[in-house]
């Protein structure tokens, strides 16, 4: 694989629509075949839902949970379609995993009121570390609108504290439109990373700290998103457009400036 291809692939998907972002992946792909692996671990994309045959329960696909064609769910922890010698976290991560993954539901139904979450842990030579995936979508209709988080953490074990590295993605989609107004559409993700030392006494105080580092980045990222990206995106639109007529603005200009003119004399 030629270093050249591949930044010149995530130079391209960075400058094409984010929310084509899937669309676009799988031509690059489908054009460079010997970039797929490296570009599908490499490229956030909105997550994908599946069921999970066993317990009939939602559960998220990421390339973390992926194993060639085949995905794991976290509620029955079996591969579908089914994998031989796939590799599975050991028996204490999988049972921190779901442990976390019943956390993230109860937050996730706080915060999001709904959506699906999915968390899949696996087994590193000095720790252990996972991913915390979230997704809400709102009905199809006139507007509509996607938010979708992934965050990957790593967590290494070192004497009564352990050390945790997390990296998030947001993704968001949104778009609506009417006669009256047009079509608008708002898409874009955004990273943000963070280390931190904390203190451990046991397997449960790993699910307190990465469900706290994980909340409070969340939490930084959402009002990163509203007070900047939205503000500047909503005085710009301002800016640019107007619903009301020109011909009523000016109208309307034109007696603002007689007024002052008249209280000035």
């Amino acid at each position: 694989m030629s270093s050249d291809q591949f930044d010149s692939a995530l130079d391209l998907l960075r400058r094409l629509p984010p929310h084509s972002t899937s669309a676009n992946l799988n031509r690059i792909c489908a054009l460079a075949p010997d970039l797929t692996e490296e570009l599908l671990s490499s490229v956030d994309q909105p997550l994908q839902t599946r069921q999970c045959k066993k317990t009939k329960r939602d559960y998220l696909l990421c390339d973390y949970n992926r194993d060639g064609d085949s995905y794991r769910s976290p509620w029955s922890n079996e591969f579908y379609p089914e994998v031989e010698d796939a590799e599975m976290p050991s028996e204490r991560v999988r049972k921190m995993e779901m442990r976390m993954g019943e956390a993230v539901e109860v937050y996730r139904e706080l915060y999001y009121e709904g959506g699906v979450s999915s968390v899949y842990f696996w087994d590193l030579d000095d720790g252990f570390a996972g991913v915390v995936l979230l997704k809400k979508t709102t009905p199809k209709s006139n507007s509509e609108g996607g938010w979708d988080s992934i965050h990957v953490f790593e967590a290494i074990d070192r004497a009564r504290t352990a050390h945790y590295k997390l990296t998030s993605t947001v993704i968001l989609r949104l778009s609506t439109g009417n006669q009256a107004l047009g079509e608008m559409d708002l898409s874009g993700n955004m990273t943000r990373q963070v280390e931190q030392d904390m203190p451990v006494q046991d397997d449960a105080s790993h699910i307190v700290n990465v469900g706290k580092l994980v909340e409070d980045m969340e939490l930084k990222m959402r009002n990163l998103l509203q007070e900047v990206y939205f503000g500047k995106a909503k005085d710009i639109v301002g800016d640019l457009r107007s619903i009301q007529p020109l011909t009523e603005a000016k109208k309307d200009k034109a007696t603002h400036q007689e007024m002052i003119n008249s209280m000035k004399r």
